[in-house]
């Protein structure tokens, strides 16, 4: 990797975050008029206005976060920009874990990372899939991101790196979706939770039968 090199890790693309960030907040403006509006009617403006603006802000703030989202690796660390900005040395990490989130019948792999320099966590969003087919990290980013893991020396990230590099031979051998190994560890999570996390020896076990 050419020292100070900066790699995009965004698994969305940034037209495509803003075009959702503008749907959600359509949505959040409509939804709080109209709850504003039913409450007005009985308690006058003033509790119309609150209950409109209660019910819309925190969704139109979650677009504006979701719509400046960047994400990049950079000599090692890990960045996320939203509203502020979280920094994670990923040679140092002290937490790695598997995230498996559910929503609306996609499912988003991510790796959970937590470290120095101020023991901040970021979610790296790996993959996400639907059905039979998904997005995943472009092939640089997974290299980049499996070439750090490995130079860390630590067993457990070692385990991720090797995950990583089997999911880049999977798309190398033109293997569909479904028999990538990101797209197994997702199934492998139980339905019905929208958020859980992979035990580690879980994670171990599934990437020594890779082999």
């Amino acid at each position: 990797m050419t020292p100070g090199e900066k790699i995009p890790l965004d698994l969305l693309d940034g037209a495509l975050l803003r075009k959702r960030a503008r749907a959600v907040a359509i949505g959040a403006v409509l939804v709080g008029g109209a709850i504003g509006g039913l409450f007005g009617l009985f308690g006058g403006a003033t509790l119309g206005l609150s209950a409109a603006v209660i019910v819309a802000l925190p969704l139109v703030l979650l677009a504006i976060t979701e719509a400046r989202r960047k994400v990049w690796l950079q000599d090692g660390v890990v960045t996320v920009r939203a509203i502020g900005t979280r920094r994670v040395n990923l040679r140092a990490a002290h937490r790695l874990e598997l995230l498996i989130t559910d929503v609306r019948g996609a499912r988003t792999t991510g790796l959970l990372v937590s470290g120095p320099p101020k023991n901040k966590t970021v979610n790296i969003a790996l993959a996400t899939y639907a059905g039979v087919g998904g997005r995943e990290l472009g092939i640089l980013a997974l290299r980049r991101l499996a070439d750090v893991l490995a130079t860390t020396g630590e067993a457990h990230a070692l385990t991720y790196s090797e995950l990583l590099v089997a999911q880049l031979r999977a798309e190398a051998r033109g293997d569909a979706a479904a028999d990538r190994p990101l797209y197994r560890l997702a199934t492998l999570a139980p339905q019905g939770r929208v958020a859980q996390r992979l035990r580690p020896e879980a994670v171990a076990k599934f990437v020594t039968s890779l082999g």
